[in-house]
């Protein structure tokens, strides 16, 4: 499981939503989990079930802050980012 914390900027925003989203499928990383403070009022995204092949993943959830994100699978499975975690 790799969480990934969004950074400012057009060009970092770019490489962590999209360019290392697209690597970590490939690499065949169970769970993705990003936080990203820059998606409206900020939203925990988790995604799962990478297609290496595709480079991308079969399962996503976007789930804006103030709602428990819960890991559905792997070895954090039932962990849950929330309030107390990410930063409003």
């Amino acid at each position: 499981m790799v969480v990934e914390v969004a950074s400012p900027g057009h060009r970092n925003l770019q490489r962590d939503r999209v360019r290392k989203r697209r690597e970590y499928a490939r690499a065949g990383t169970p769970v993705y989990v990003i936080v990203d403070d820059f998606d409206d009022d900020g939203a925990v995204l988790v995604l799962t079930s990478p297609d290496p092949r595709k480079a991308k993943y079969a399962d996503e959830h976007r789930i804006p802050y103030g709602t428990d994100a819960v890991i559905p699978e792997g070895p954090a499975k039932g962990f849950a980012i929330g309030k107390e975690i990410v930063a409003f």
